[in-house]
C-alpha cells in the first residue's frame, strides 16, 4: 500500500453516452458534406477501408471507392429538384413536400450549405425521428 499512499485517489464514473439526437445531426451533416463535394466534382467517390482476401488467401486492408447517389435531379423543364435524405428515406421538409425546387444546378451547393446549417441547428430533428420511426416499423414487420 506504500505506492497508493503517495497518490491522489478518487472515484471513477463513466461518462454518459453522447446524445443520440446530436449524433443523428452529425451523421446527416456528414452526408450533406459528401453531397457538397459531389456537387463540386462529379467524379468524387468517398474512400472506405475494407478487408479483402489477397491471392494467397490472407486478409488485407485496402481502400475502396464507394458510390453515392446524388440528391438532386434535373427535370424536363430545366428546373432542379433537391431532396434531403436520411439513409434511404427522403425527408419531408413541409407538409406533403419533400423537395426543394431550384432554377439551376449552380444553386445546389449554396442551398446544401444552408440546409447543413439548419440541420446542425436542429431544425430537421423531427423529420429525422420520423424517418427512423418508419425504419423501425419496417424491421419490426419483417421480424414478426
Amino acid at each position: 500500500m506504500n505506492y497508493f499512499s503517495n497518490l491522489t485517489l478518487t472515484k471513477y464514473e463513466r461518462k454518459q453516452q453522447s446524445n443520440p439526437t446530436v449524433a443523428r445531426r452529425m451523421k446527416l451533416a456528414g452526408k450533406i458534406d459528401q453531397q457538397l463535394k459531389l456537387c463540386a466534382d462529379a467524379a468524387y467517390r468517398p474512400i472506405r477501408s475494407v478487408w479483402v482476401k489477397n491471392e494467397a488467401g490472407q486478409q488485407e486492408l485496402t481502400n475502396k471507392a464507394v458510390r453515392i447517389q446524388r440528391w438532386w435531379d434535373e427535370t424536363d423543364g430545366g428546373k432542379v429538384l433537391l431532396t434531403i435524405r436520411y439513409g434511404a428515406k427522403v425527408l419531408q421538409l413541409a407538409e406533403g413536400k419533400n423537395a426543394i425546387e431550384l432554377a439551376s444546378t449552380e444553386e445546389v451547393a449554396e442551398v446544401l450549405g444552408k440546409v447543413r446549417l439548419a440541420v446542425l441547428a436542429g431544425e430537421l430533428d423531427a423529420e429525422i425521428s420520423t424517418a427512423l420511426g418508419l425504419r423501425k416499423l419496417v424491421f419490426k414487420a419483417k421480424g414478426k
